[in-house]
């Protein structure tokens, strides 16, 4: 039996448990992710380093899943535009029985093999592209069926999986084996299976943008303001930047389109919005390579 799905030899009588005691079970439970995280640490490193090169020539991050698998990779490739300005188009999530899935389970969406490798060869993926693949179980058809695709034409297939040996670790090509073992709640991977596959999607998009220049030093340099917060966030970065006061910063960024990076440039070089940013795309983006 897969560890995901064998019942908790732990906490056999929670049903019994007073609130404090199930509260503190159910958190201590949760715990467990980040260390499977971390023991997993040196594979998730060498995905991103297969991961840089493909996306930094064009490919796309192509996430698939089903379940909550499915809903963590939508949640990722969202939040990557606002935080990165990474195009909507180079981050696609497919999800078991459609995005719909996102809002109410369709079942046996996942079961479906063919539909998986159908709805992933309709994105036409390249050499470039890289597929992250996630099941907690390492065994879900729709989800090997994209990675069987995948692999059809060459793209990058990264699977995260929570049970070692599986068809998706095994037959992909840069496998992160989270050993989250047994679930308090038999069966459920929504709670320190998810966990994980959470911090790991997180750390590998983070990670792959601090590596394509999207970060300078620890500063969110490349947000696209799509709010009042947003926008006030790229005064104080550029402020905590370049030493400048609060008018000065938002003075240059108002001349750049508040593009953040562009911005540190003009201040810290003084130049102007049009300098700034031919600079930058002499240096990919790199902003302490502009700065030099």
């Amino acid at each position: 039996m897969l560890k995901t799905e064998t019942p908790s030899t732990q906490h056999t009588e929670l049903d019994l448990y007073p609130v404090q005691d199930l509260v503190d079970a159910l958190i201590d439970d949760q715990a467990q992710a980040a260390q499977a995280v971390k023991a997993a640490s040196a594979s998730i490193s060498a995905a991103v380093e297969a991961m840089a090169p493909r996306v930094a020539a064009g490919g796309r991050l192509i996430y698939v899943g089903a379940g909550t698998s499915g809903r963590l990779g939508i949640l990722d490739s969202v939040e990557l535009f606002p935080t990165f300005s990474w195009p909507h188009e180079r981050a696609v999530p497919l999800l078991a029985g459609g995005l719909g899935a996102m809002f109410e389970a369709v079942e046996g969406a996942e079961d479906d093999r063919q539909k998986g490798a159908a709805d992933l060869r309709l994105l036409y993926p390249t050499y470039n592209d890289v597929i992250l693949l996630m099941a907690a179980s390492g065994t879900t058809p729709y989800v090997l069926g994209a990675l069987q695709a995948a692999r059809t034409v060459g793209s990058l297939s990264v699977g995260i999986a929570n049970n070692a040996g599986t068809p998706l670790l095994t037959g992909c090509d840069a496998g992160i084996l989270l050993d989250t073992g047994p679930e308090l709640i038999s069966g459920s991977t929504r709670l320190k299976a998810g966990t994980a596959q959470k911090i790991v999607l997180n750390t590998l998009s983070t990670a792959l943008m601090v590596r394509l220049n999207k970060v300078y030093g620890n500063l969110m340099v490349d947000l696209h303001p799509t709010n009042v917060k947003l926008t006030e966030r790229t005064v104080s970065l550029t402020m905590h930047a370049t030493g400048a006061d609060a008018d000065t910063a938002r003075a240059a960024l108002e001349q750049c389109q508040y593009q953040v990076k562009v911005a540190i440039v003009m201040l810290l070089k003084k130049q102007t919005a049009e300098q700034a940013l031919a600079l930058l795309d002499q240096t990919k983006g790199n902003v302490r390579e502009a700065l030099k």
